[in-house]
């Protein structure tokens, strides 16, 4: 690694192009007008954060493969600054590129409780279980501040309907009396992502989440209160992390979790360029190894938007990588399954609540 060209605390190293915008141009930042020695990286470095009101915050997943059927994101864009986060290309919709402004321009979703209370009062919806985090992290740094998760987090308590979160970031604990009140009415279902249990690989990888030492004990805290945590193991990377699944698998176990998931990585459009860059100055040794490890997996690309296969990759490699989860699952989570969450605690109270007007 180049400490002068490499961009410490953030995933991408530079703009890249939107292609939504006229003649593919880059974003720029208007420091990057200064003056600069050759090598030199700005200075401001910040993350902003821009306050905004959608219309609608419950979205419908369309996409057969990801496990979900609705979501919701109180923010857009993600200061985590994971290298290889596929949420990048949205921030593309937003005006904004996939790469810097992906982690720097953060779009913060004021009213997201308020919208989503008044979906849930539709008379024509029926419980089914909103996933929170979809896209990006619903306990990313802003969180603490601005507090809309826990909000939300209150709105589907109130109303009794079934909630998914995934998050890599300890401040979830932060909750935990909410959370504890939720799962006691098997409303709750949490998704934790460990990528690696290095924390040199997390800090290049994922240079501003939790540490791997805090995401375990979140694990342990989780479960000792009844709260069931599936890890996912996501995503898996060739020649990055790879080798370390039956060691991740081991150790959440050990720490409480009810079971795990994975899926290897894909680098699907601005995405593709933001880890190139990435790689060459963080990994030069092995950058052309993982690159085309990952091709492997994705029948000679580097993306991959196959439904059914594009999360789980195909070739020997993505073969080998599937038997080790096999084994771990085997070894660590014998027929260990999440529970099916609570669907009629919502439908009583909402024909209750009707029964009054």
């Amino acid at each position: 690694m180049n400490p002068k060209t490499y961009l410490k605390g953030r995933g991408a190293q530079s703009q890249v192009s939107n292609k939504f915008l006229k003649y593919n141009e880059v974003l720029r930042d208007d420091f990057l007008e200064y003056c600069l020695k050759e090598g030199e990286l700005p200075a401001d470095n910040k993350t902003h954060f821009q306050e905004v009101f959608p219309k609608t915050i419950v979205n419908k997943v369309t996409s057969p493969d990801v496990g979900m059927n609705y979501s919701m994101n109180p923010y857009q864009g993600c200061e985590h600054g994971c290298v290889y986060c596929y949420a990048r290309n949205t921030h593309e919709y937003w005006g904004y590129g996939a790469g810097l402004d992906f982690e720097r321009q953060i779009l913060v979703k004021k009213n997201a409780h308020k919208l989503l209370e008044a979906h849930l009062k539709k008379k024509c919806w029926e419980a089914k279980t909103i996933v929170m985090s979809g896209n990006t992290d619903c306990y990313q740094p802003a969180e603490k501040k601005y507090k809309i998760t826990r909000q939300c987090l209150k709105v589907f308590l109130k109303y009794k309907h079934p909630v998914g979160i995934i998050t890599k970031n300890a401040l979830i604990l932060r909750d935990l009396d909410i959370l504890k009140a939720l799962a006691n009415n098997n409303l709750l279902a949490i998704h934790i992502s460990i990528t690696s249990l290095s924390e040199e690989t997390r800090w290049v990888l994922e240079p501003r989440t939790t540490s791997i030492k805090m995401r375990l004990n979140t694990i342990k805290v989780l479960s000792s209160h009844g709260i069931p945590v599936n890890v996912m193991l996501a995503p898996i990377i060739p020649a990055i992390n790879s080798h370390e699944i039956l060691n991740l698998a081991k150790a959440v176990s050990e720490h409480g979790a009810t079971s795990i998931s994975h899926t290897i990585v894909r680098l699907n459009g601005a995405i593709g360029e933001v880890f190139r860059e990435w790689i060459y100055k963080v990994m030069p040794d092995r950058a052309e190894k993982v690159l085309h490890q990952i091709e492997g997996c994705h029948a000679g690309r580097l993306s991959d938007s196959r439904y059914g296969q594009r999360m789980r990759g195909d070739g020997k490699i993505a073969e080998q990588i599937h038997d080790l989860v096999s084994l771990a699952k085997r070894l660590y989570f014998k027929e260990a399954r999440m529970p099916e969450l609570n669907l009629e605690l919502f439908s009583a109270y909402k024909h209750g609540q009707l029964k009054l007007f």
